[in-house]
């Protein structure tokens, strides 16, 4: 009666109904209800089934159900733009970097803020609140300082690089060598043997300076120097140090490293070439512990009809030891908050789990995210999207997204309901250190596209305090994070994945 892969069903069916013999014409039918009810599975469970086979739902059917949101996403948007709930996060923000000041990975001040942060988010009604253990690098920079000895006496800016370590307590007094890339330092590298390397690199984007902060310390290491000397990986300066992590390699002999401003770099450049000899005295007490204590901070609202499946918002809590951490990450933690408040505020409660995490260690790496997808990364199928906040909560531009060309489109229509405050725009590349992991499983994930050239002006510096912040800008940040994540959760499926 059938062939190919439906003739195995027959008997089945034939069992199911009494063991009776049944006629072409009723097998048929039987048949077509059981497939029937086969592609209507994932409609019942949630998951994403758009554009998968004949019997799923259109993108037009999904474009008009977003379409739907529209009143809602304007509720949102009057409360944190116009309303009762406007500049909430700014003073939010202002409370805790002012209370604890930045918070370096294993200090005190992080210890305290995530202290402060649980008990903010049982305070504002959120439900599951709870801390995840992780552990956590603890580096301290000690006291330091540079000093240029020759050509003339100079007091340096500095600021020393994660995981450095310290110079002995009398210093490195050496000559420097000042390069302007990897490529020149092998090409002199028998020039930089017992000397401090000092690069002068252009800063063209993040991603092409940011190896030399990183990197530096081990390709001087490798051609014989005592220390190295980066200049700061900033968009503009106004003689600022900026820090930030650094890596060595095993094998390679670690040397201390610093940040020094871009004009100290500028002019040891413009020295070296006039052929004026450079000494510089390096004093640095960094120095690293074993491992501490600390906690991802969790909170949620959860989901009414698929409370398994998540939306994830996110920023990191921990910061550099200077400034206040309000930019980096303190901005983007709070915004991801503010969006969890507003959603309740309304009386919201979308389909899924609208899931806030504050991350630990983001700026040793991504240390506390690690330890959390491994803790997590058994549910990666239920997680519908992974959204994170790192750079900067200034006035967005528009979405970065980073999924299959099917949630691409869909994110384009959630993106559309921002219209009234003119952000619509969605871009490639919504990847961020701690929702990278998920990304790679597949996960679509998704980041705000901000001012980056004001970002990079104050990033890891001193600077990074609540000056820079603008209350407006920020509630304008936080409407975008929450009327995406709470559509995202809300839309009867999941987005769909590669």
């Amino acid at each position: 009666m059938f062939s190919g892969p439906f003739s195995m069903l027959q008997p089945v069916l034939e069992k199911m109904i009494l063991g009776r013999k049944l006629t072409g014409k009723t097998m048929k039918f039987l048949l077509f209800m059981f497939v029937g009810v086969v592609h209507l599975l994932p409609l019942a469970s949630g998951k994403a089934i758009y554009g998968n086979g004949p019997s799923q739902r259109t993108f037009q059917e999904i474009k008009e159900e977003i379409a739907h949101y529209g009143d809602v996403a304007k509720s949102i948007i009057n409360l944190t733009v116009y309303g009762k709930a406007q500049n909430r996060s700014y003073e939010r923000l202002a409370l805790l970097v002012d209370t604890v000041g930045p918070r370096l990975s294993g200090s005190k001040n992080l210890e305290r803020a995530i202290e402060i942060m649980q008990q903010n988010l049982k305070g504002d009604g959120l439900e599951n609140v709870h801390l995840e253990p992780v552990k956590i690098p603890h580096w301290e920079r000690g006291e330091e300082s540079a000093v240029m000895l020759e050509p003339r006496i100079h007091k340096m800016a500095i600021l020393g690089l994660g995981s450095s370590i310290g110079t002995p307590p009398e210093g490195i007094t050496a000559e420097v060598l000042v390069v302007t890339s990897f490529d020149e330092l092998q090409r002199r590298g028998p020039d930089a043997e017992g000397k401090i390397v000092v690069y002068n690199q252009p800063y063209t984007n993040y991603s092409a300076a940011v190896q030399y902060r990183m990197e530096g310390a081990v390709e001087a290491a490798k051609v014989g120097a005592l220390a190295s000397l980066i200049r700061s990986v900033a968009s503009f300066s106004i003689y600022s140090p900026h820090t930030g992590i650094q890596e060595y390699q095993k094998g390679v002999p670690k040397i201390p490293t610093a940040c020094i401003t871009v004009e100290d770099a500028e002019m040891m450049s413009r020295m070296a070439s006039r052929g004026n000899r450079i000494v510089v005295q390096l004093k640095m007490g960094a120095k690293s512990y074993p491992d501490a204590d600390s906690f991802n901070t969790v909170a949620e609202i959860t989901g009414s009809k698929y409370p398994e499946q998540v939306v994830l918002v996110s920023g990191h809590l921990d910061s550099w030891d200077v400034g206040q951490g309000a930019m980096d990450d303190g901005g983007g933690a709070f915004i991801s908050w503010e969006a969890l408040s507003l959603i309740k505020d309304l009386g919201l409660r979308p389909k899924r789990t609208l899931r806030l995490v504050l991350w630990t260690a983001e700026e040793q790496g991504g240390v506390g995210s690690s330890q959390y997808y491994q803790l997590h990364k058994a549910n990666s199928s239920n997680y519908s999207l992974v959204m994170e906040s790192d750079l900067g909560t200034f006035l967005p531009s528009g979405l970065k997204f980073t999924g299959s060309d099917k949630a691409r489109v869909i994110m384009e229509e959630v993106m559309s309901l921002l219209q009234p405050i003119n952000i619509t725009q969605v871009l490639k590349a919504g990847d961020g250190t701690d929702i990278n992991f998920w990304i790679q499983d597949g996960v679509p994930g998704a980041s705000l596209l901000d001012d980056l050239y004001k970002y990079f002006s104050f990033h890891h510096s001193h600077g990074d305090t609540m000056t820079v912040m603008d209350p407006k800008q920020m509630n304008v940040a936080a409407a975008v994070w929450a009327v995406v994540s709470y559509v995202v959760a809300d839309l009867e499926e999941m987005l769909p994945r590669s």
